[in-house]
């Protein structure tokens, strides 16, 4: 298949450039538009618009890597920058999830403070889906540096759609005004973020595995 030229050749890159973009506008709005809102309704179109980001981070992510094959345009700077903008949008957003709760609680115009926000994400869970992309970093330059293909596997694939779908259903239970207090989404956001943790501590096994394979592989040449 030839390879891509002019524009072509370029979109997929610039689509990964905007999502970092996007990364920067959505932690701003996470770490100072919503903390600042002084009434329920403020702090929902705040939580409406870091949805809206991140969803179209996330969409720009399937989006780049399809064109880039479609139209064979995967480059050098795309196979390195595109799984590190995804995992500073999706770690990101983890991080600040866990640490909403410690940011909102508001002085309202009218006299007392707003509730703080409840997200479900504490700190040891961001922290674990942080080390598990650490652990599988490193073992994929090793092991690639020693000429073993290290490719995704499909759980690793599944655990990023997870936590794709996770961060804009924490974000719409704890923002939007009409889910506040109402038990069956509460319910409903804890299972999708513990599944998101279990899935992500799941997905570093066969990549453990693989790495012990192709070690004593190496070993025994």
């Amino acid at each position: 298949m030839e390879r891509a030229r002019g524009w072509r050749r370029q979109l997929p890159n610039q689509l990964t450039l905007l999502r970092l973009v996007m990364a920067v506008a959505f932690f701003a709005t996470l770490g100072a538009g919503v903390p600042a809102a002084d009434t329920l309704q403020a702090r929902g179109l705040w939580g409406l618009a870091a949805t809206i980001l991140f969803v179209a981070g996330a969409a720009t992510d399937a989006l780049d890597g399809w064109l880039a094959r479609r139209w064979n345009a995967v480059s050098a700077f795309g196979r390195v920058m595109d799984p590190f903008v995804d995992k500073v949008l999706v770690l990101g957003a983890f991080v600040y999830l866990a640490a909403m709760p410690t940011m909102t609680t508001t002085p309202t115009t009218t006299g007392g403070d707003l509730p703080a926000i409840s997200t479900g994400v504490a700190a040891w869970m961001a922290t674990t889906m942080l080390a598990r992309e650490l652990l599988v970093t490193s073992l994929r330059g090793w092991l690639e540096g020693l000429g073993v293909a290290f490719p995704a596997d499909p759980v690793g694939k599944a655990k990023m759609v997870l936590q794709s779908v996770a961060v804009p259903v924490v974000l719409v239970v704890a923002t939007q005004p009409s889910f506040e207090g109402d038990a069956f989404w509460i319910a409903f956001r804890s299972v999708v973020v513990w599944a998101t943790v279990a899935v992500t501590i799941a997905s570093a096994v066969p990549y453990v595995q693989r790495a012990i394979r192709a070690t004593r592989d190496a070993e025994r040449r």
